[in-house]
């Protein structure tokens, strides 16, 4: 029964001290500014949070395609071969592969010039891995001989080709003519293009066939440079191959590596750069807990007669710290309130409205993209929780310890 009457009491004094005080204005400002503070140091923290998970979700997905998610890469000549494709195919039946042959060519159209890539793939084994390149397809010329390309959408604008037209590829490879030798070259039938959204692949990237690269390098049948490998578990697949490929003792002769591991750099300083974000914006969290202890402790100053009278009056130290420890968590706890009211509706509508547009030459997507996950948005209500509680503590202390006596005999 005492504990309800207790309540009570400190539920009305904690609703006399929230109104605006004519004879202390500033303390109801200073208590505006820290609600305000913190609910804007909430909001920012999960749009920006939101926005650094968003572009890593959108870089991985276009990586993740451009890159495959595991590639077999010979360690030694011919251990990338048929025998191995069939040995992976019976053991893993749920995971695809693709063999390649690659090389560095210039590609030469006019006078347009470009460096890139040359990827040799079964059409139909490439397509089941890779839906940039199965788009591609589906829109191909469909040209029957085997010296055809696929290119990146940017390399045939930058060109000035189009489909079915030819491009002549230069080979790092030398071929005798007369009495000296220049690089082998060969014009190839462009068959279609792709767009995979990141400018830098769709300049650099170009298909042909297994066939056209077996006549022109002279590359052996059944022996390739790599084995792209779709996994929709990829982490957990490159163990178990690996350990397949120790089982039958070809652990020494291949390497299978994941996409993650070709980005690890990448991927990594987004880590580091999201982290210090996160501190850095918390920071502003913690500016506003400052205005919530200064205003606390102005109150306390202000109303230090009131404090000695309560205690007078039979109030205890630990009711009068409850009054000013809820008053401080009212304040914070409601801008925390609204701070995840506003990051939401800020969400809403940066994911629904085109407000800010990106250049998809540079980022590979148009529209600003934002995540927010699960953990992220607890690790920032946590952070701003403990703040709050930290900040309430020391004036709600203060005002406990205030001595009656003292300050009824100078009042």
């Amino acid at each position: 029964m005492a504990s309800t009457k207790n309540n009570t009491f400190v539920n009305k004094i904690i609703k006399h001290y929230l109104k605006y005080d004519k004879e202390n204005p500033f303390i109801f400002i200073s208590s505006f500014l820290a609600f305000i503070g913190i609910a804007a140091g909430v909001m920012v923290l999960m749009l920006a949070m939101g926005i650094m998970n968003g572009t890593k979700k959108e870089f991985k997905k276009r990586l993740f395609v451009m890159n495959y998610p595991l590639t077999l890469v010979p360690i030694a000549y011919q251990n990338a071969n048929d025998d191995i494709i069939s040995k992976l195919s019976s053991k893993f039946p749920e995971l695809k592969f693709s063999p390649y042959y690659t090389t560095q060519v210039i590609s030469k159209s006019g006078s347009n010039v470009n460096g890139s890539i040359l990827y040799g793939v079964k059409f139909e084994k490439e397509r089941q891995i890779n839906e940039v390149f199965e788009k591609a397809v589906e829109k191909s010329s469909h040209i029957k001989s085997k010296f055809k390309i696929v290119t990146g959408e940017t390399l045939a604008i930058e060109m000035g080709v189009k489909k079915e037209d030819k491009l002549t590829l230069y080979f790092s490879e030398q071929q005798a003519i007369g009495f000296g030798s220049m690089p082998l070259q060969k014009r190839f039938a462009i068959d279609s293009t792709f767009n995979s959204g990141l400018h830098t692949y769709d300049k650099a990237i170009i298909y042909t066939t297994l066939g056209a690269f077996q006549k022109i390098l002279k590359r052996s049948k059944g022996i390739y440079d790599g084995i792209h490998i779709y996994s929709n578990d990829a982490m957990n697949d490159l163990k178990r191959i690996n350990t397949y490929l120790k089982n039958i003792g070809l652990d020494k002769g291949v390497r299978v590596q994941g996409w993650w591991e070709q980005n690890v750099s990448f991927f990594a300083a987004m880590d580091v750069e999201k982290r210090a974000l996160f501190l850095v914006l918390l920071l502003i969290i913690l500016v506003a807990a400052l205005n919530i202890i200064s205003s606390l402790l102005m109150t306390v100053m202000s109303r230090r007669a009131e404090i000695a009278l309560m205690k007078t009056l039979g109030a205890t130290g630990a009711e009068i710290r409850s009054i000013f420890f809820r008053l401080g968590a009212i304040i914070g706890l409601g801008g925390i309130i609204a701070g995840t009211l506003l990051g939401l509706l800020g969400k809403w509508i940066l994911t629904t409205f085109d407000i800010v547009h990106l250049s998809a030459e540079v980022y590979g997507f148009s529209k600003l993209p934002v995540d927010l996950t699960l953990s992220d948005f607890i690790f920032i209500i946590i952070g701003a929780i403990v703040i709050v509680i930290a900040s309430s503590l020391y004036p709600a202390k203060k005002a406990s310890d205030t001595d009656p006596l003292n300050v009824l005999r100078n009042e």
